[in-house]
């Protein structure tokens, strides 16, 4: 049995739209915050190109329940807050 951890999932169109929503979200938190993505990135232990990719809503970048709790962490914010998305 393989590593759990390495293994794929696709993402359905439908959550396509929440991906970026989370993006735009960290980015509002960190702006607000008044980080760069240099700090954040540095904070949660990730490259400033990977959080870049997260916070661009023109790719969708998969990334962890662990990565989402240590940026909300970072920001000192709840975790559900990123995953608010108004309509």
């Amino acid at each position: 049995m393989g590593d759990i951890m390495s293994r794929s999932i696709p993402i359905s169109y439908e959550n396509v739209e929440k991906y970026t929503e989370l993006g735009l979200n960290i980015a509002f938190y960190r702006k607000k915050k008044s980080l760069t993505q240099e700090q954040l990135a540095e904070k949660v232990g990730i490259s400033r190109s990977h959080l870049s990719s997260i916070e661009a809503p023109n790719i969708v970048k998969t990334f962890s329940i662990e990565l989402l709790f240590r940026i909300a962490s970072a920001l000192e914010i709840k975790p559900r807050m990123l995953l608010d998305f108004r309509e």
